[in-house]
């Protein structure tokens, strides 16, 4: 059974890219694949910044990447270029640290001129690290993730499809028949 690791680059939990976050997570898990996200939010952020590799917590969610089989990595687009935090994180990662793992960018921004944000600023990174197998990721809007008022995320329609269809890749990729598993 293949383990699939989310991290997630927000600044905040009540970020609207935990809306697809979560999906992804929802999706996964209702098909039964071993998910994990991380928050490198939540990570000692002296111990990030001073890049110690020896802190604990660092080294536990560097593992949780190491035993992953594929990686989708997600942020909010900032300066047309995912975030600090999620860079930070990246920076613990391995010289191959995703070597032979599958790699799915998963992007919001505030605008769609951003859309090749994932192509210019995440990939070559992934490249970097070893990263060979990068999947068509998905670029989502802002106004396609809706806060609702009782908690929690609710996604419009222009994106859904494409995640799911993503996500069904991806599946493929590890070797998962999605068409057989529950809806």
């Amino acid at each position: 059974m293949p383990k699939i690791a989310i991290v997630s680059g927000c600044s905040a939990k009540s970020s609207r890219l935990t809306g697809l976050t979560d999906y992804c997570l929802n999706y996964l898990q209702s098909r039964g694949i071993e998910t994990e996200v991380l928050y490198p939010i939540d990570l000692p952020a002296e111990r990030l910044l001073r890049a110690d590799f020896a802190d604990p917590s660092i080294k536990e969610a560097v593992a949780l990447v190491e035993r992953a089989d594929a990686v989708i990595l997600a942020s909010p687009v900032y300066k047309a270029a995912y975030s600090g935090v999620l860079k930070l994180f990246i920076d613990m990662l391995p010289q191959k640290g995703l070597q032979n793992k599958k790699v799915f960018p998963l992007f919001i921004g505030g605008t769609i001129a951003h859309l090749l944000s994932i192509d210019y600023a995440l990939k070559p990174v992934i490249s970097a690290l070893g990263g060979t197998h990068i999947l068509q990721g998905v670029y989502a809007v802002d106004q396609w993730v809706n806060r609702l008022e009782a908690g929690g995320f609710e996604l419009k329609e222009e994106v859904v499809p494409r995640l799911r269809e993503a996500l069904q890749s991806l599946l493929q990729e590890l070797g998962e028949s999605p068409s057989l598993q529950p809806q």
